[in-house]
């Protein structure tokens, strides 16, 4: 028995997708083209001719495709460019004042933690030197003279109090600073030398990439141009 009232089923209403449209129009081309494409070369100029019409085809295809994808992702796109330049120049504000707040305090901080240095290098010297005076005076005392004990005892204690003060001033950084490689350089002939010597692909990977973008601009000793028909 014929159902005169089927059930409605999600997505029976919507538009056909765009994709499956386009193939299905070219659905002979692809179905084709896989047919020459097992592996086996061009062998005569009819099979030359034949797939020629056939690369046409399939050109037309894919710009086909790629029209229905900028049609369809325009939208979304320009929401998204809307959407990042509605952000922008809040963000762009944000990062502008934190680095103008870095750089309001970038000098003290230099010059504080210079001298955090400067305290700490003290402090451990003062505790090298009171190590060493305690060492010498327990070597020296008089196991008999109870004076010459306590000195000792007494240099011993005031070592190890300048060994605390000395790890202490170790870990007493100025916060929100960062130590970062920095370099300059002083003879560009000399760098290039050492790169050629330590690093000889770097340097043919930059001579490749230097032909490549200019060989067609102007002449390059030790690189030969030349035309040649490529299939497109």
């Amino acid at each position: 028995m014929t159902d005169t009232n089927p059930r409605a089923v999600m997505g029976d209403n919507l538009p056909p997708d765009p994709i499956d449209t386009i193939n299905a129009a070219h659905e002979a081309i692809r179905e084709e083209a896989e047919n020459w494409l097992d592996g086996t070369p061009v062998e005569n100029e009819a099979q030359m001719k034949a797939v020629d019409e056939l690369r046409k085809g399939a050109r037309a295809w894919r710009m086909e495709l790629e029209a229905g994808e900028k049609s369809a992702a325009a939208p979304l796109h320009d929401a998204w460019k809307a959407e990042k330049a509605r952000w922008a120049p809040t963000i762009e504000d944000a990062k502008r004042i934190e680095k103008a707040l870095v750089a309001c305090v970038d000098t003290f901080k230099r010059k504080l933690a210079a001298e955090k240095a400067a305290a700490e290098r003290k402090a451990r010297a003062e505790a090298e030197a009171k190590v060493r005076a305690a060492q010498e005076a327990a070597r020296a005392a008089d196991a008999a003279n109870i004076e010459a004990q306590r000195e000792a005892d007494r240099l011993q204690r005031e070592a190890e109090a300048a060994q605390r003060e000395a790890a202490r001033a170790s870990k007493d950084t100025v916060k929100g600073l960062r130590t970062r490689d920095m370099h300059e350089i002083e003879d560009h002939r000399a760098a290039l030398n050492w790169i050629a010597k330590n690093d000889r692909d770097a340097v043919t990977a930059f001579i490749d990439e230097y032909v490549r973008r200019n060989f067609r601009d102007k002449p390059i000793a030790g690189v030969r141009v030349w035309k040649e028909k490529v299939a497109a």
